[in-house]
């Protein structure tokens, strides 16, 4: 007997015929009778007398039901335990993010997830990138968002967005006027810079182009968050990745698109060797939502084959 025997079997025994089998499995009438039929031929048992036009187990049936019932809380069990891992109501997801993303579209994301699954516990932490490589290859993060390479060989990209450049400052600054702001618009003016022997402080200058040359570069911030505090405190402009300034994040400050072809990647990182879980498919989802919301439909990111 297989297991879709045992529970024809067992549902006409919890039923008491045919009719309330079929009822209970919503299947026809003739199915239940067949599969009934078949058990019994498999388990080389008479399992029913029809008595008075009624069903009734033998002996055997009896003892064998007693055995399949133990059995089927089981099964029931290894259900649950499915149906729970496809759609989880609790569990944890650990998220390591760039400072930029953490100011808006990381807690974003998160709202998202949580309409999803109310009782899911997460833990986000804001690290630099090599510290952000480490937590995911000792598993102690399962997602590694933000300004990072994927130049590890354990470590695999789920998505990739591309992400402009967008110039801060305070609302009363000048330039606020103005609807774009492009690299000669910032001669003359103290503009907060990241260090140039970082990866962002390299694509910044490459930004500036000729225009660095007249610029007071005299504050650095490693931080784009960093780098708009300043801004807003009136120290200088700064001229940052969009994704820091998503969302209505600094009170007073003026957002303006930089006009640049420089782009700064954005990466989703998992461990290689850990296939992403439901959750962890979940919140991908919801970082694409939470960057549309953002940008825009007609600023949808290049995406990678998710992983």
């Amino acid at each position: 007997m297989n297991l879709r025997h045992m529970e024809v079997f067992r549902a006409v025994m919890l039923t008491g015929g045919v009719v309330g089998a079929a009822e209970l499995l919503h299947v026809s009438q003739p199915a239940v009778s067949k599969l009934l039929a078949h058990a019994a031929r498999q388990s080389g048992l008479t399992l029913f007398e029809r008595i008075k036009g009624r069903l009734v187990p033998t002996p055997e049936a009896r003892q064998l039901y007693d055995e399949i019932d133990h059995l089927w809380r089981g099964v029931e069990r290894v259900r649950d335990v499915s149906r729970a891992l496809a759609r989880p109501e609790t569990g944890m997801l650990r998220l390591a993010v760039s400072a930029s993303l953490a100011n808006h579209l990381a807690p974003r994301a998160l709202a998202l997830l949580y309409a999803q699954y109310p009782r899911l516990k997460s833990r986000m932490e804001i690290l630099v990138a090599p510290i952000m490589v480490d937590a995911l290859l000792d598993h102690s993060a399962d997602l590694a968002v933000g300004l990072l390479p994927n130049e590890h060989p354990n470590l695999a990209e789920v998505e990739r967005y591309h992400c402009g450049l967008a110039c801060v400052m305070r609302d009363d600054h000048p330039l606020a006027a103005k609807a774009t702001i492009a690299p000669a618009d910032l001669r003359g003016q103290r503009v907060v810079t990241s260090p140039e022997n970082t990866p962002y402080g390299q694509t910044l200058r490459r930004a500036y182009g000729k225009a660095a040359a007249s610029m007071a570069l005299d504050i650095e911030a490693r931080s784009a968050s960093s780098a708009c505090w300043l801004a807003q405190s009136g120290a200088g402009m700064a001229v940052v990745d969009r994704a820091a300034v998503a969302g209505p994040t600094f009170a007073g400050l003026a957002v303006r698109p930089f006009k640049s072809a420089e782009r700064l990647e954005i990466r989703i990182i998992r461990n290689r060797h850990r296939p992403l879980s439901v959750v962890q498919q979940a919140f991908c989802t919801a970082f694409d939502q939470a960057w549309s919301e953002a940008f825009g439909p007609s600023k949808k990111p290049q995406r990678a084959a998710r992983g």
